[in-house]
């Protein structure tokens, strides 16, 4: 049996404030727009994700939201958490280890550089740095998510909102 992993870098959020700090920035309209883009292009691929899970971080949830619409999944079903927020690829990892047995397409949405160490750690493919907005699909083969670490992904592909526009 196969499963499949979604991992989303949130999309272009607004620069730093004095009035509000990192956790709590939002989406550009660009940003929302892409976000947009890419539930709709991954809804046209016809992924029907079982479980999406979410950094609580302001500009992470609202990805996950606006990509759960495009993708036909209750926005309220979204799992979060703050664990995705800065604390380092292992996080990702645990996020993934306690996934439900039954799902087999799985989301998570979180921050750059973690979120992009963490693809290149299940899959040894040089990924560089996810821009926002970006996807990268990982398969894996006869194997539950608790048995997923270092190198037992396989690398299927890298989408961006960039991309989408070529």
């Amino acid at each position: 049996m196969k499963r499949y992993l979604y991992i989303v870098r949130h999309a272009k959020a607004e620069d730093s404030s004095s009035f509000f700090g990192d956790f709590d920035r939002e989406l550009t309209s660009s940003g929302t727009i892409d976000a947009a883009r890419m539930g709709k292009f991954l809804a046209d691929k016809g992924l029907k994700p079982d479980l999406l899970v979410s950094s609580s971080a302001a500009r992470a949830f609202q990805t996950a939201r606006i990509m759960a619409e495009q993708l036909h999944y209750e926005y309220e079903a979204i799992k979060t958490t703050r664990d995705l927020y800065d604390n380092g690829p292992k996080a990702y990892l645990a996020a993934v280890n306690t996934a439900p047995e039954k799902c087999r397409h799985l989301m998570v949405f979180g921050h750059n550089p973690d979120i992009t160490y963490f693809a290149e750690y299940l899959t040894n493919y040089d990924i560089g740095s996810m821009s926002k907005g970006s996807v990268v699909t990982v398969e894996f083969t006869n194997m539950d998510w608790e048995e997923i670490s270092s190198r037992t992904g396989k690398f299927i592909s890298y989408d961006s909102p960039k991309h989408l526009k070529q």
